[in-house]
């Protein structure tokens, strides 16, 4: 375990290595209600543990927002898994002026600083990781968002896909938006609600899409607890099946069951997955039909009914 004692966290650094962090401030994007770093006054938070992320533009940025946050005696952790940017947390440290220790441990590298970093590094570094409008994509969006400079094409291929909704729905991991303008083209959906975890996607997404027939729910799918999100009408989705960069294919049969749960009878679930997952048997578990309404570029569309 690492020897210290820390007064935040970003993320969620392995137990073994840092301890029980899960009461102390939280400061990572993908936990529902944490603070944002970048609204961290410069030169006021106190020593901070990290758990960087694994793209090396958003764990620049992660960093280079601690080091302007930090106090100038404060003490900042950083570990990453070593073939999860862990090898490069070095470099990134070096580049923004700091000194620190480095070490290994549980196939992780752990680096520590109490260094203040150089300013004009500091800001580059944040500058190249913040949102910003994407002329090509014509949206909102940052890196380290799924599918941050392009459109997915799963995404794209279900948007080609979708019917004529009507009444109340749910995009669930709903992304920057792109398939809530889909859906809304009806002028029969009352009301959609963009469900996801990514404080940063929802940050962008409300930028993205400002319908008034839409509201923004920020929570984990798989632990929606959401009482107005009841006997719906619809919900689209493009479920993810990577958690923590590695494929976890009971992520996006979560999501499925979840939409089941909040469907009223009669229902509709349309959502897209990659050909390889094993969806089809946890669609016709949760739902009274199923069907394959397209297949293309290595991706199905199902339609499901509640």
């Amino acid at each position: 375990m690492i020897e210290s004692e820390f007064e935040n966290v970003y993320g969620a650094p392995p137990l073994e290595l840092a301890g029980d962090t899960s009461r102390l401030p939280q400061f990572s994007p993908l936990v529902p209600g944490a603070q944002d770093l970048q609204d961290v006054a410069p030169g006021t938070l106190g020593s901070l543990i990290m758990l960087a992320p694994p793209g090396t533009i958003e764990r620049r940025y992660a960093l280079a927002l601690a080091l302007r946050a930090l106090k100038a005696d404060a003490r900042l952790t950083v570990l990453a898994p070593k073939d999860k940017g862990g090898t490069r947390l070095a470099g990134d440290l070096e580049a923004l002026g700091c000194t620190f220790h480095e070490s290994a441990k549980r196939h992780h590298r752990i680096c520590v600083t109490q260094g203040v970093g150089d300013a004009k590094a500091i800001a580059d570094a944040i500058a190249e990781g913040a949102p910003r409008f994407d002329e090509a994509l014509g949206l909102w969006t940052q890196p380290g968002v799924f599918s941050w400079n392009r459109i997915d094409p799963g995404s794209a291929l279900l948007m080609n896909h979708l019917p004529d909704f009507s009444g109340n729905g749910a995009d669930l991991g709903a992304g920057l938006g792109v398939l809530a303008h889909g859906v809304l083209a009806s002028a029969k959906v009352t009301s959609l609600t963009l469900v996801e975890l990514d404080g940063r996607a929802m940050a962008c997404a409300k930028r993205n899409v400002t319908d008034a027939r839409v509201r923004f729910v920020q929570a984990d799918v798989r632990k929606l607890n959401e009482p107005s999100l009841k006997l719906l009408d619809f919900v689209v989705m493009n479920p993810p099946f990577h958690d923590g960069g590695a494929e976890d294919k009971s992520l996006g049969q979560s999501f499925i069951k979840t939409a089941a749960s909040i469907l009223k009878k009669g229902g509709r679930l349309y959502c897209v997955a990659n050909r390889h997952l094993p969806y089809e048997s946890v669609l016709k578990d949760n739902f009274r039909r199923m069907t394959m309404v397209a297949e293309a570029s290595g991706f199905k569309i199902y339609e499901a009914m509640a």
